[in-house]
C-alpha cells in the first residue's frame, strides 16, 4: 500500500499537538499533509501537569532544548513524587518513588537488600526515601541537574498543560500542521464503515486517509462513529473525579522539585510546583463523597493558601477502549484511555501509542496487517500501569474511611499483580518474579521494590540482624551528593 495523502487529528490539547509534532517530525519529507481541527468551543484545563521521564525523549526526537520550552509552560523539574500519609506503618508514613541516577548504584542495591532482608523477617532500614540521590535531591530542593560534570541523571518534569499544548501547536504549525479552528457538526463514513470525512459547522469537508481521534472523553470518532465500547477500571481504581485549586508560591522560597501526592479521606491531592504557582488537586471517588464535600477536604487540606482561589471540577472517565486502532481511525490520549493521574503517567501513553503507530505503519509499508499486533501492544501497556496504580490502593494501611479499607479488600486484581504480592508477603524470589513477567510490567524493578517497601509491607514482627547500611548511613552520604547539583530555583532562572 502506499502512505497516508492526508492525515487529520481531531482535537488539540496536548495529546493533539504531541501527536501533530510526532507525525510530522518523522514523516516530513513524504510529503504527507497533516491537518488538526480543534473546537474554540473546547477549551484546555491548564492544571499543573506531572511527566515521567519519557517526555524527556519526545522533545529530544523534536530538536527542542529545555530552555526553549520549559521558561513558555512554567516547567520546573521533577525528581520524583512523594506519598505522605497512604501508609500507617511505623517509620513508612512517607515514602518517595525516586527517579533513578548513576549515583544510586550503590546505595540502591544496598535498599534492595535491606528490603529483601526486612521481608524476610530482619529489622534492617527499608524506605526508599533514605536511600536514593532523587529523594535527597527534593529534600534539599535542588535541580536534577550537576553544576559541573557527573554521571547521568533521569529526572521528568512539571508544567501548565494548557500552555504546554499552545507551545506544541507553535511547533507543529512551524513544521507545516495545517491548523483549523472549528467544530465537527457530522462525520461521513465509506459504505464499509471506514470514516471518509468530517464535516464544519462552518461548511468545511476535510477528507482524508488516516483520522487520529483525540477528541478526549467524548470519544467521538472512536466511540460514537466506530462503536468500539469503552472498558472501564471501576472495579479496582474507583476513582472519577478531580477538583483543581491553584494557590501561590511561598516568598523567598526555593522551588520544590517533586510532585507530593498526599492521601487524605477519600482519594489524595497533588501539588505541583510551577515556576507561577502551585498547581494542586483532589482526586477522589463520587461513591464514597459528594463533590462539595471533596472540594471543603481539599480547601481545609490547603489552608490559607486557597482562600479566595476558584476550584474546577473535573469527571474522569477510568478504562481504556478495546482496540485503539479501528478501521482507518487510531484514537490517542483520553479518547484512547485514562488511568488517573497518580503516576503521571498520560503524557507517556500518548507518546508511546504515537510511537509505536509510526512504527508499525511502517513496518507494514503503510497497511493495516499490524493493526492487532498494535492493540496487544497498546492494550499491554494500559494494563501494565493500571497494575502498577492498583498497586498502590491495595498495599496502603490506612483505617480511617470506608474508602481506603475498600481499596485495600476487593479482589479485582490481575493474576500478574496478585503474584507479585503473594511472592513478596512470603519472602519468596522477588527478582525471579519481576524478570518473569519482563517488559508487560510498565515499571522497571526499582520503582516495584520502592512502592512496596516504601508502604511499609513487612512483617509485623521483626528480629534484630545487622544490615550493610542503615538510613542514618546513607543519608549522611547522599547530603554532601546533592550539593553538587543546583539549586531548583537558580536553574530555573538561569535558563
Amino acid at each position: 500500500m502506499t502512505p497516508p495523502q492526508h492525515i487529520a487529528i481531531v482535537g488539540g490539547g496536548t495529546a493533539g499537538w504531541m501527536t501533530a509534532c510526532l507525525l510530522r517530525q518523522r514523516w516530513r519529507e513524504r510529503g504527507i499533509e497533516i491537518t488538526l481541527i480543534e473546537s474554540a468551543e473546547i477549551g484546555t484545563v491548564g492544571v499543573g501537569e506531572g511527566s515521567t521521564p519519557y517526555l524527556r525523549r519526545f522533545f529530544a526526537t523534536l530538536g527542542i532544548a529545555e530552555r526553549d520550552w520549559m521558561p513558555a509552560c512554567d516547567a520546573t523539574y521533577k525528581c520524583g513524587i512523594r506519598f505522605p500519609g497512604w501508609s500507617s506503618v511505623e517509620g513508612y508514613e512517607s515514602y518517595v518513588h525516586p527517579f533513578f541516577n548513576e549515583a544510586d548504584r550503590e546505595l540502591g542495591n544496598q535498599f534492595f537488600t535491606n528490603a529483601c532482608l526486612r521481608r524476610r523477617g530482619q529489622a534492617a532500614d527499608a524506605n526508599p526515601q533514605d536511600f536514593f540521590l532523587a529523594a535527597e535531591l527534593a529534600r534539599q530542593r535542588r535541580a536534577p541537574l550537576y553544576k559541573a560534570e557527573g554521571p547521568g541523571t533521569d529526572y521528568a518534569y512539571h508544567f501548565d498543560a494548557g500552555k504546554l499544548g499552545v507551545f506544541l501547536r507553535g511547533h507543529a504549525v512551524g513544521l507545516g500542521v495545517r491548523h483549523v479552528v472549528d467544530t465537527i457538526a457530522r462525520v461521513e463514513q465509506h459504505e464499509g464503515g471506514d470514516i471518509a470525512a468530517v464535516h464544519l459547522k462552518g461548511g468545511t469537508r476535510i477528507a482524508a486517509d488516516l483520522f487520529v481521534d483525540c477528541s478526549g472523553f467524548k470519544g467521538l470518532l472512536i466511540n460514537e462513529t466506530l462503536g468500539e465500547p469503552f472498558l472501564p477500571y471501576r472495579d479496582n481504581l474507583f476513582n472519577d473525579r478531580a477538583i483543581a485549586i491553584p494557590t501561590p508560591l511561598v516568598d523567598g522560597e526555593d522551588i520544590p522539585s517533586e510532585t507530593v501526592s498526599t492521601a487524605l479521606r477519600h482519594g489524595w491531592a497533588w501539588q505541583i510546583p510551577l515556576t507561577t504557582r502551585y498547581g494542586n488537586g483532589y482526586v477522589y471517588s463520587s461513591d464514597f463523597i459528594s463533590d462539595d464535600d471533596a472540594e471543603r477536604e481539599l480547601r481545609e487540606h490547603l489552608g490559607a493558601a486557597a482562600e479566595g482561589a476558584s476550584a474546577r471540577r473535573l469527571r474522569m472517565r477510568v478504562g481504556r477502549v478495546d482496540r485503539h486502532w479501528s478501521r482507518n481511525c487510531v484514537a490517542v490520549g483520553l479518547a484512547q484511555g485514562f488511568i488517573e493521574p497518580l503516576e503521571a503517567t498520560a503524557l507517556m501513553l500518548i507518546q508511546l501509542s504515537v510511537e509505536g503507530l509510526i512504527a508499525a505503519l511502517e513496518a507494514d509499508d503503510f497497511g493495516r496487517g499490524r493493526q492487532a499486533d498494535y492493540n496487544r501492544r497498546v492494550n499491554g501497556m494500559f494494563e501494565g500501569v493500571r497494575d502498577y496504580v492498583v498497586a498502590h490502593y491495595r498495599l496502603n494501611t490506612r483505617r480511617d474511611t470506608d474508602y481506603w479499607r475498600a481499596n485495600r479488600a476487593h479482589r479485582h486484581i490481575s493474576d500478574r499483580l496478585a503474584s507479585l504480592l503473594d511472592v513478596w508477603d512470603r519472602g519468596g524470589d522477588f527478582e525471579a518474579e519481576l524478570e518473569s513477567h519482563g517488559s508487560a510490567l510498565m515499571y522497571l524493578r526499582p520503582s516495584w521494590y520502592a512502592l512496596f517497601a516504601g508502604m511499609g509491607r513487612f512483617p509485623a514482627e521483626l528480629r534484630a540482624a545487622p544490615q550493610a547500611v542503615t538510613a542514618a548511613q546513607a543519608k549522611a552520604r547522599l547530603g554532601p551528593m546533592a550539593t553538587t547539583f543546583s539549586s531548583h530555583r537558580s536553574q530555573l532562572l538561569g535558563q
